[in-house]
């Protein structure tokens, strides 16, 4: 059976462990205080977060355990941060989990068996237990990501099983977590930040960063805000581009409707501009955003396979006279 990397995460039931859950989900990344050797040619394709289940215990009682578990698609690799990210990292004012990867929600499965019954292998499972007693690092193991595939309802390629169809995964919102204090009810989006004067400074960084990286290439550069950020002539040449900007991973983006039909549409040229891991110093007025990591996507088009739905219109009936 094909094997997939894995990288296994165990996440106690602290108030403070439970909110970084909630804004890790939020923010599609994770993190860990260092960085481990066995990261470092790691390339894990899934990444399974388990809460619920106490791991100071010996294997064998902890095999008859249940536990929740948060399936993940690794998007990007390993990366060292370098911004504050973590509400606890916030606090502190300094970088507490440097050690990071971005994360994709597919699936949330509660009540699931750790032994053998259930679908995790025995080594996959104890690396959860392991990860538990070692202030919840990962751990990477080889597993089949086949039984979870299963158990979720997502359909996937036997060959290929971590090419998982985003708009096929049931995924999961922030909301969903089953700790023992929820954090305030927020929006999920890429890179979410609740503080509307960050987010503010996160969002013009970005632009100043892809506006200066298009006018050193000889573009003149507009900006527009909608229907898309930035409109760039050339010559006879013109380019439309969607800017994004986060704390976070460079994994998944939010966008609306008319984003998306604007870049699908045959007589646009549309790029897609996304900063990640951008530092911002809240200790000055006005914010100071600073670093960054770029990921330019030219001529895009987002695909079918790659969207989910985050909201429905819905036709009122109509009243009975």
């Amino acid at each position: 059976m094909q094997s997939s990397t894995f990288v296994m995460v165990h996440v106690g039931q602290s108030t403070e462990s439970q909110r970084n859950l909630v804004h890790g989900i939020k923010t599609l990344s994770w993190g860990f205080p260092e960085e481990k050797p066995e990261y470092k040619d790691a390339h894990p394709q899934f990444a399974l977060l388990a809460t619920g289940a106490s791991p100071r215990v010996q294997l064998a009682d902890w095999l008859q355990k249940t536990a929740t578990l948060y399936l993940f698609q690794v998007r990007g690799g390993f990366y060292q941060g370098k911004s504050w990210h973590w509400p606890d990292e916030e606090a502190e004012q300094r970088l507490k989990y440097p050690q990071r990867f971005g994360i994709e929600p597919l699936a949330k499965l509660d009540h699931v068996p750790l032994g053998p019954e259930g679908p995790l292998t025995e080594a996959g499972s104890d690396a959860i237990r392991r990860s538990g007693t070692d202030r919840g690092m990962g751990k990477i193991v080889q597993m089949p990501a086949r039984h979870l595939l299963e158990l979720a309802g997502i359909p996937f390629d036997p060959d290929k099983p971590e090419n998982v169809p985003l708009d096929k995964s049931p995924g999961f919102t922030a909301e969903q977590v089953e700790g023992r204090k929820k954090p305030q009810r927020r929006r999920r989006g890429a890179g979410y930040i609740s503080d509307p004067k960050k987010r503010k400074a996160i969002e013009e960084y970005a632009e100043r960063i892809a506006t200066d990286h298009y006018e050193q290439d000889g573009w003149l550069v507009e900006k527009l805000g909608k229907p898309y950020d930035l409109r760039c002539t050339r010559g006879t040449e013109e380019r439309h581009v969607e800017v994004k900007g986060t704390t976070g991973a460079a994994t998944s983006v939010e966008l609306t409707i008319n984003e998306v039909l604007h870049a699908r549409d045959g007589g646009n040229t549309v790029d897609l501009y996304v900063v990640s891991d951008i530092k911002v110093d809240t200790r000055t007025d006005p914010y100071t955003p600073s670093e960054g990591t770029v990921s330019h996507y030219l001529d895009w088009e987002p695909a079918e396979e790659d969207l989910r739905p985050r909201k429905y219109e819905y036709r009122l009936p109509n009243p009975i006279s």
